[in-house]
């Protein structure tokens, strides 16, 4: 799949979406359960769809919400629900029909005041932060998000307890009652007017912005970031942190500058990404191609994408750094400054992680901790402290706090940018020369993510495979000496199969939406090597699924 020619380019009118539409469809429109996609389904990271396809409607989320009330009575939760939203269009009709549902029920919820957005970290934060030291009463929250995704999709995930994302039985359960209400005509939903849901004395109002704010001396020294005098920028791609950057700046005494302090739900700001659509990934170089072009106006910038879960890291010495080269200088910084964090703090990582990590890890003399795709997989080694980071490949992490206390167990972008400002106050350099430094003493990385063609028979069968599908014994000219199926960390399936020789690495994945599954590929010989990984990778996976078709 080609990149789009007008990848980079300034958004145009015909790119944007038409918000009146969209709202009514959410409202109008009704989704029909006996079609696949129109029915409720939780994914790595909740509900997401779109109105303009039946697939996140108002049934979709009054059904949802009541699934979530019955889980959380059938678990024994009666403390407050903390809910957010971000800045997508459909996140505040969403919103509304969560609270209907909520009061009708009596579930004493915490909602921002003033109708302001709450990030998805502010959200676990203060789940985390309420229950500290309860056994009763405790918290659970919603967040309204599809996270990066383009401006005509909606999104809602539920996050228990323990503050991070829902782990696949809850999820699984909250799907299936969900479904039955939508089979039934949302027969058994409960529900109350908006306003007097507003009105209700189980709906209260939480400062997330001071709570949040207030707490990150706790996680970031933001008192070498403040005498550095760094001159810092931010973007936040008009996500839900946009109201927090500047009480950040202000109550830390930050040289912070703002760049887009607007909301749009167009997000008609934006440059298109690699095809041609507005997403507001801020690991993508093409929708971060304007802070990209202000890199040497700061000593180093950061974007969060629209939940802010997600972080993009821009310095002087090479522009955006790939997220994969940034969590390994996270890792390598943060093993060495943090005093406080237990010895055996392992280190967490995807499967589909560069192989980086692996070797900083090693010469950190610390645990790899490898887990499936999906950031639920880390919510008990960051909860149990056990973990001292958590990454993705994709842009999302969380790490302890200075003292080895718990701060998030979900994605935290705002965290990961601001730790880019401590590295380079303290290491007086930026992250991306630290990534070169680590080249040198590791070897250098080179990773890509491919789509190749699979239809929906092929890609069930991708998710099924076993260790014994591969026959062959070697990868680009290296002996093979792992083929996994399963995550060595957890021992969960990671949905599809990783190859692994001594300098290089793939990983087959089919995909959740599209006739397409993912090769994720890394080289430590080089380009031509890759490219030895990738196409041998396409023939060993396209023989297995072949059969699938035979």
């Amino acid at each position: 799949m080609g990149v789009n020619p007008n990848a980079g380019q300034p958004a145009q009118a015909a790119n944007l979406v038409n918000v009146p539409r969209l709202i009514t469809a959410y409202y109008a429109d009704r989704p029909d359960p006996a079609v696949p996609g129109q029915r409720v389904s939780f994914g790595t990271s909740g509900h997401r769809g779109s109105s303009f396809n039946r697939a996140f409607n108002e049934w979709h989320i009054l059904a949802i919400t009541q699934a979530i009330v019955q889980y959380r009575a059938g678990q024994g939760i009666d403390g407050p629900l903390f809910i957010g939203i971000d800045t997508h269009a459909l996140s505040e009709p969403a919103l509304a029909s969560a609270l209907e549902v909520l009061a009708a029920n009596g579930v004493p919820v915490m909602i921002a005041p003033d109708g302001e957005y709450t990030p998805t970290p502010a959200v676990s934060h203060a789940i985390l932060k309420y229950n500290a030291g309860r056994k009763t009463g405790r918290a659970d929250g919603i967040v309204v998000t599809p996270s990066h995704n383009p401006p005509e999709d909606g999104g809602f995930k539920y996050n228990p307890p323990h503050g991070g994302p829902a782990d696949s039985a809850t999820t699984q359960a909250i799907e299936t009652q969900a479904n039955e209400f939508l089979q039934a005509g949302l027969n058994g939903v409960k529900r109350v007017l908006l306003e007097r849901a507003l009105r209700a004395d189980s709906t209260h109002r939480h400062d997330f912005i001071g709570e949040y704010v207030g707490d990150l001396g706790s996680v970031i020294d933001m008192e070498a970031i403040r005498d550095s005098k760094l001159k810092l920028g931010v973007d936040p791609l008009g996500g839900a942190g946009v109201h927090y950057w500047g009480p950040i700046g202000e109550r830390y005494g930050l040289n912070l500058t703002v760049v887009n302090p607007d909301v749009d739900p167009t997000f008609r700001f934006m440059t298109l990404d690699w095809d041609g659509r507005i997403r507001m990934d801020p690991s993508s170089p093409y929708a971060m191609r304007r802070l990209v072009g202000l890199k040497d106006k700061f000593d180093i910038a950061f974007a969060c994408d629209t939940d802010h879960d997600r972080h993009g890291i821009v310095t002087r010495s090479v522009g955006l750094l790939p997220p994969n080269h940034y969590l390994s200088v996270c890792i390598h910084y943060l093993y060495g400054n943090r005093p406080g964090w237990p010895p055996n703090a392992s280190v967490g990582k995807t499967v589909v992680s560069s192989s980086m990590i692996d070797r900083v890890a090693r010469k950190l003399g610390r645990k790899l901790y490898e887990v499936p795709v999906g950031f639920k997989w880390y919510v008990d080694g960051l909860f149990g402290k056990w973990l001292g980071f958590a990454g993705e490949e994709s842009a999302g992490a969380s790490f302890l706090g200075r003292d080895a206390s718990v701060w998030s167990t979900d994605k935290d972008g705002i965290i990961a940018a601001l730790l880019s400002a401590e590295i380079t106050a303290r290491a007086k350099t930026d992250p991306g020369e630290i990534y070169a430094q680590l080249t040198r003493e590791n070897g250098e990385s080179t990773y890509e993510r491919i789509d190749a063609p699979a239809n929906a028979e092929q890609r069930a069968r991708l998710g099924k495979l076993s260790p014994n599908d591969i026959s062959v014994s070697d990868l680009a000219g290296e002996r093979i000496d792992q083929v996994l199926t399963t995550a060595p960390g957890d021992g969960k399936p990671i949905g599809g199969i990783k190859v692994m020789s001594e300098n290089g690495w793939f990983a087959a994945r089919p995909s959740g939406t599209e006739d397409v599954y993912k090769i994720y590929a890394e080289s430590f010989q080089g380009a031509e090597h890759l490219r030895r990984i990738q196409q041998e990778a396409q023939a060993m996976v396209g023989t297995v699924l072949n059969k699938a078709s035979v």
